[in-house]
């Protein structure tokens, strides 16, 4: 997906000054391809589909981009912000949007297009088109000094996890391995993403559990002792 967004990047020739807007065509660009490609698969092409959430860091903007139910959230000081809304078919707008292309939402086990997905959008699951569509939606926010981390995660987290519970997770462990400056191999991001990871697993998640953490921070080299 990252490989497709920068290609279309390369391709976008809108005015250099409308570079928000630049970025929201490359994105939505960038997501019909992979849509497309998934339809060209040869085993089970229809039924195969997946979220996509995908972010893009600058020196001074965190671009976010989400299709389904993964998400990201951004850990600022004290604060934990979402970045994303989840795309659900029950979801005020969503809803409409389905109903207006004659299609029907229906509780089964939550609320599903058709009884069937629990998303609205998705790369994939052709099968349940117009109604579940590729169309990512965008959001840009300025970077801080305060910002600590970004989690993307998918429903295998969040169904168990609120975002206040995982960001301070993520804080709290990310400052400690920072701190300690441990020397193991392991990142501090990594560490986060294993812990809150190890957590779902232990809360028996019924997902898939697909967990990234990108450490906001500036990284310090480590001094040899004299």
């Amino acid at each position: 997906m990252h490989g497709v967004i920068a290609e279309e990047w390369g391709r976008e020739t809108v005015d250099a000054t409308e570079w928000q807007r630049r970025w929201e065509v490359a994105f939505s660009r960038g997501f019909e391809k992979a849509d497309n490609d998934v339809l060209r698969e040869e085993i089970a092409s229809e039924m195969v589909g997946s979220t996509a959430v995908v972010v893009v860091l600058s020196g001074c903007q965190i671009i976010t981009s989400n299709c389904g139910d993964s998400r990201a959230v951004l850990c600022r000081g004290t604060e934990t912000i979402p970045l994303t809304v989840d795309q659900k078919p029950d979801r005020h707008d969503e809803l409409l949007r389905i109903e207006r292309e004659g299609g029907k939402v229906i509780n089964w086990n939550g609320a599903r297009v058709f009884g069937v997905l629990a998303m609205s959008r998705a790369i994939g699951d052709h099968y349940l088109k117009p109604w579940v569509i590729p169309v990512p939606e965008i959001t840009f926010m300025t970077r801080t000094d305060e910002d600590e981390c970004l989690i993307l995660a998918s429903d295998g987290l969040w169904d168990i996890m609120s975002n206040e519970e995982a960001g301070g997770v993520a804080c709290r462990l990310l400052r400690r391995r920072r701190r300690l400056m441990m020397a193991d191999g392991v990142s501090p991001a990594q560490a986060v993403a294993d812990n809150l990871t190890d957590i779902a697993y232990g809360r028996n998640s019924s997902d898939n559990i697909s967990v990234i953490v990108v450490d906001l921070k500036p990284r310090r080299t480590r001094q040899p002792r004299q």
